[in-house]
């Protein structure tokens, strides 16, 4: 029954992903070709249109098929027509899924920078492309060391997206560590925190140098799985009873707003030590919202459905 239950979902996430992803690419093809820059600006919204409502049916057959329970604290008022960076804590390729489910109509859409090679999957990188995503080579720091040019590559991939950014309602999204949080790759940074790996403070300023004064606010996502970390089998499967969510809406700080983080060597040790200081915030948050025994704000749990006023089931 399970591997029933798996090919029924996935069916229907394909069919989903096919209704929606065709008239995507359509619609950015014609974008490219059109000469005029209004448009091309009309364009934005019938594609953003489209992928709110590829999310939204994706969200409610999660709805449907899992007993999934979604509990969001959020500080802050979202605008749709707002430019946020989302900053957010990485475990499993369910967090794109709650990401996109706690934020779609209420925040403006999430862009994710992704890496080069995903613009080759199946009709999806496609529909990545549409939708001004940026694509990044992602390279390691000893591969930029032996050839510079590859770190210049990404930093002017970054600056085209920002500037396409700057005319659209966007949250730019970035998941700080840089990969999913596993026991082992905690233990092979020595990181200093108990739920997190080291954050890397690079993207966060190439971004805010790009955009700094266009971008409205940073939104803080933490996202805890109290029962374990799961998969996207785990999701399907109906194995994950809550997920919590916490979004915390921060100002940029004025100071951090406007540097040289590649060059700038001042600058970058004060960035890095305010990044420390959101994961070190982030790090006790996660200790209280992972522990089954509270419902996420530290309170004991109650037997009924109810969460404190300050929060809301999604």
């Amino acid at each position: 029954m399970l591997w029933l239950r798996l090919a029924l979902i996935m069916a229907l996430v394909v069919l989903n992903t096919l209704v929606h992803a065709l008239p995507l690419l359509a619609v950015g093809v014609l974008k490219a070709l059109l000469p005029f820059a209004p448009l091309r600006r009309a364009c934005n919204s019938v594609l953003t249109g489209l992928a709110e409502s590829w999310i939204a049916v994706n969200s409610a057959m999660m709805a449907a098929f899992t007993g999934t329970r979604f509990e969001v604290e959020q500080h802050g008022t979202l605008e749709r027509d707002g430019h946020y960076l989302v900053l957010a804590n990485h475990q499993s390729w369910v967090d794109i899924l709650v990401l996109q489910k706690v934020f779609n109509r209420r925040a403006p859409f999430l862009r994710f920078f992704l890496k080069r090679q995903l613009f080759w999957v199946p009709v999806l990188g496609l529909a990545w492309w549409a939708l001004d995503f940026p694509f990044m080579g992602r390279f390691t720091r000893k591969q930029i060391a032996k050839n510079p040019e590859l770190g210049r590559r990404d930093m002017e991939a970054t600056r085209r997206a920002c500037d396409k950014f700057r005319d659209i309602p966007v949250s730019v999204m970035n998941f700080v560590e840089g990969t999913r949080f596993t026991p082992q790759k905690h233990d092979g940074q020595a990181s200093p925190f108990r739920h997190l790996l080291k954050p890397k403070s690079g993207g966060v300023g190439f971004v805010l140098d790009a955009m700094g004064d266009g971008l409205h606010a940073i939104l803080d996502v933490t996202i805890a799985y109290p029962g374990g970390r799961p998969s996207m089998i785990d999701l399907m499967a109906n194995r994950v009873p809550n997920v919590r969510v916490l979004v915390r809406q921060r100002p940029i700080p004025a100071e951090l707003a406007a540097g040289n983080y590649q060059e700038d060597r001042a600058f970058r040790a004060r960035f890095q030590k305010w990044m420390n200081g959101l994961w070190e915030e982030k790090d006790r948050d996660l200790e209280r919202m992972l522990d089954p025994g509270t419902d996420g704000s530290g309170a004991a749990a109650q037997p009924s459905r109810s969460t404190p006023p300050s929060r809301t089931d999604a």
